[in-house]
Formats: C-alpha cells, structure tokens, sequence
C-alpha cells in the first residue's frame, strides 16, 4: 500500500536512515549503561548501581518510539545486532571497570548520541518532517540531563 503524508519516498528514506542512526546509538548506549549497572564495584555501588539502572530503563523506553517512527516512514527498523552495529556511532565496549572511568565512558556516549539526534533534526527542517523533529527533540534534553547527572557524579 502506498504511503501518502506528505514525504516524498525519497524524503521518509532519507528521514528513516537518520532515526536508525539516532536508533543504533540510543541502542549501543542502552546496552553499554546496563552492562556497566551490572559491573560496577566499589564504595558508589549502591548510588551509580541506581542512577545506571534509571538511565538505562529511560535509554530502553526509548528505542521502542524511535523504532515506530522508523515503521511509520515506511522502512523496516534493524533486526539485528549487525544492522544496529553498523548503523551506530557508538561502538560496542563497555569494558570498563572503575566507576569513574565508567561515568566518563557514558557521557562520551549520551555526547555521540546528542550528535547524532543533531544531524537528523538537521535533516528534519530540510524534509519538513515535523513528527521526526517532535520525536527527536526532546531525547536531546533527556540526554543532554543524563549526560550532565553523570558528569556531576565523577569523583
């Protein structure tokens, strides 16, 4: 069936490959921030072990409305962990092992993500794609906070 709202065909392909990027990173960074929940050691277990948890619940909830809005342009949303890793900026590690070093890691990573989101919003102007840009916009502020929280936390 067609798709008729207003975007050219070439227009939602171009819109959907930015939200895939914004998807991969938000994923890659998902995963990174549960990975180093599960990892963390030392006297801020308790406090960093509930922050992380908080971010990741925040960066999961996420991923779902950013996959339906690449479905709503009309594109499949990666299927799986190779589609994601190449889509992504952010790439696999999460190897870490101090808290500080940990905290570090993510804010580079809400940093890449803020990036990201930047550039399709960008794309979002030039193809008026105003559902893309509703989206969007406020995971910059979610990840502009997370990043500052975290930034706050390093010891």
């Amino acid at each position: 069936m067609s798709i008729n709202m207003g975007l050219s065909e070439t227009q939602r392909e171009t819109m959907a490959k930015a939200v895939t990027a914004v998807l991969a990173d938000t994923y890659a960074l998902y995963f990174k921030t549960h990975a180093y929940h599960w990892n963390v050691t030392g006297p801020r277990f308790h406090d960093l072990h509930g922050l992380f948890e908080a971010q990741y619940n925040e960066l999961w909830t996420a991923t779902d409305e950013i996959a339906e809005r690449i479905r709503a342009l009309g594109l499949v949303a990666p299927r799986t962990y190779n589609e994601m890793a190449e889509a992504a900026s952010i790439k696999s590690g999460g190897e870490e092992t101090q808290a500080n070093d940990m905290l570090k890691d993510l804010v580079k990573g809400h940093e890449a993500v803020v990036a990201t989101i930047r550039k399709a919003l960008s794309l979002a102007d030039e193809n008026n794609d105003e559902a893309t840009a509703d989206l969007l916009a406020p995971r910059v502020t979610a990840h502009e906070k997370a990043a500052w929280m975290l930034r706050s936390t390093v010891g």
